[in-house]
C-alpha cells in the first residue's frame, strides 16, 4: 500500500500553516501528500440560509482545496499532491482518510500571549482515535522557525535543523515511539533530545527522606536506565547525535520547555481496547496545549 503524509484542511490559517509542515515532511520523507478537505453537513434549514447558499458551498468545498493546493504545488515543485473532498464528522473522516497514511497533520491555533497551542475538538479526538501519529501545528509556524539562526543570526531555513525532542517514560519504553523519534532527527540530520522527567516516590514528601542523598542516588539511577534504553537505538541510528537529559521534575514541564529550541517535540499516546474516553495522557495533553514547537503524538500499546 502506498504510504502517504496526510493534512487536514478546512481554509483557517493554522490549516494552511500544518499544509505547509506536512509539505515539508513530504519531501523530507520522499512520500506523496494527500490533502483532505471535509464538508460537515449543516441542518436544511441553516442550509438554505442566503449565507450559506450554493455559491458559498461551492467556494468551501471546491476553490479553497483547488488553490491551497496549487499553492503548495508551486512552492514544493518535488512532492506529488492529491487532493480530496470527502463529507462526514471531520474527526472521523480525517481518520479514514489517514489510514494508509504514516502520519497525520492538524493545525492549531497559536494563543496569544502564552505561546501555547489552542487545540480544538476535532483535533483531540483525531490524537485520541488515530491509528498513525499526528502532527500538530500552529496557526504562525514558518519553516525556519525549525532551523537554527544563521551565521548572522537570523532566523534561515537554509540553517540545520533544531533538535527534534522526545519525551519518554523508561519504565515502559516503547519501539514504535523511540523509532518515529529517531528516524524524524535522521530525516532532518537533527539531534534527538531525549527527555525523562521523575521523581522521588511519595514516602519521601512525608518524613522518610534521607537528604540529597536519595536524590543524587536516584539521579544516577534514572540516567544508566536511560542509557541502558537508548543504547540500542544509539547503535542503529549511528549518524543520530543523542542528547540524554535525565532531570528531577515534571516530563511535562520539562517538554514544554524544551520546545522553544525544538524543530519537533514527540510524546507518546498508550492505546485502549475502549471507545470511549479522550484517551490522551496528562503529559502528552500538557504538551500538545503548550509546546511552542509542532508536536507528534505517537500512539503505541
Amino acid at each position: 500500500m502506498l504510504r502517504t503524509v496526510t493534512v487536514g484542511l478546512d481554509g483557517s490559517s493554522e490549516s494552511r500553516a500544518a499544509a505547509e509542515w506536512a509539505a515539508r515532511e513530504a519531501e523530507l520523507r520522499g512520500l506523496p501528500l494527500k490533502v483532505v478537505h471535509v464538508w460537515e453537513p449543516v441542518p436544511e434549514p441553516i442550509a438554505q440560509a442566503p449565507l450559506l447558499g450554493p455559491e458559498t458551498h461551492q467556494h468551501w468545498t471546491e476553490r479553497i482545496p483547488r488553490e491551497s493546493a496549487e499553492g503548495l504545488r508551486r512552492r514544493h515543485p518535488g512532492v506529488e499532491i492529491t487532493v480530496q473532498q470527502r463529507t462526514g464528522r471531520p474527526s472521523e473522516v480525517l481518520r479514514e482518510a489517514a489510514e494508509d497514511s504514516v502520519l497525520l497533520v492538524l493545525g492549531s491555533r497559536a494563543l496569544s500571549g502564552i505561546g501555547g497551542f489552542l487545540v480544538g475538538s476535532v483535533s483531540l479526538s483525531v490524537v485520541a482515535h488515530a491509528g498513525q501519529p499526528v502532527v500538530l501545528v500552529r496557526a504562525l509556524e514558518q519553516a525556519a522557525d525549525e532551523h537554527e539562526m544563521d551565521p548572522a543570526g537570523i532566523p534561515s531555513a537554509a540553517a540545520p535543523f533544531r533538535p527534534v525532542v522526545l519525551g519518554l517514560d523508561i519504565g515502559s519504553p516503547d519501539d514504535s515511539l523511540i523509532e518515529f523519534a529517531f528516524d524524524t532527527a535522521a530525516g532532518r540530520a537533527a539531534p534527538l533530545r531525549v527527555v525523562h522527567g521523575w521523581s522521588l516516590r511519595p514516602y519521601y514528601a512525608y518524613g522518610f527522606s534521607v537528604g540529597l542523598d536519595v536524590q543524587s542516588e536516584q539521579a544516577g539511577k534514572r540516567a544508566g536506565a536511560l542509557a541502558e534504553v537508548l543504547r540500542p537505538w544509539r547503535d542503529k541510528y549511528p549518524a543520530v547525535e543523542v542528547v540524554e537529559e535525565s532531570r528531577y521534575g515534571s516530563a511535562a514541564d520539562l517538554l514544554v520547555d524544551a520546545s522553544r529550541e525544538a524543530s519537533l517535540v514527540v510524546v507518546g499516546r498508550r492505546t485502549r481496547d475502549s471507545a470511549f474516553g479522550t484517551r490522551i495522557g496528562p503529559v502528552a495533553h500538557a504538551v500538545m496545549h503548550h509546546a511552542t514547537a509542532p508536536v507528534a503524538v505517537v500512539p503505541h500499546g
